[in-house]
């Protein structure tokens, strides 16, 4: 959510692009959807057992993988879906930061 505050014909234009941004963005999603749909339910089932398991690799306690501003941790960001030995390497290096 955000607010404006501008002239009426300012506004308008803004509530304009937001709408488009808002309709529009998703667009490709439905045809994604029904993509998926048509897949085994094998692969979603892998699919999701590959994802928790990257996840997990990550979720390393006291690391520095997390955000903990107020401890004064350095904040990293890393995506777990990366092949497992990118995601090796980086749970690697992020144990020598620690």
């Amino acid at each position: 959510m955000a607010w404006v505050t501008a002239s009426a014909p300012l506004v308008a234009a803004v509530r304009t692009a937001k709408q488009y941004l808002t309709y529009v963005s998703a667009g490709p999603f439905p045809y994604a959807v029904a993509e998926a749909l048509c897949l085994p339910d094998a692969y979603v089932t892998t699919l999701r057992t590959d994802l928790l398991r990257e996840r997990d690799l990550l979720a390393v306690p006291n690391s520095v993988c997390y955000d903990d501003s107020e401890a004064g941790r350095t904040r990293v960001r890393f995506t777990c879906c990366k092949k497992g030995d990118v995601l090796a390497e980086a749970v690697s290096r992020f144990g020598r930061l620690v």
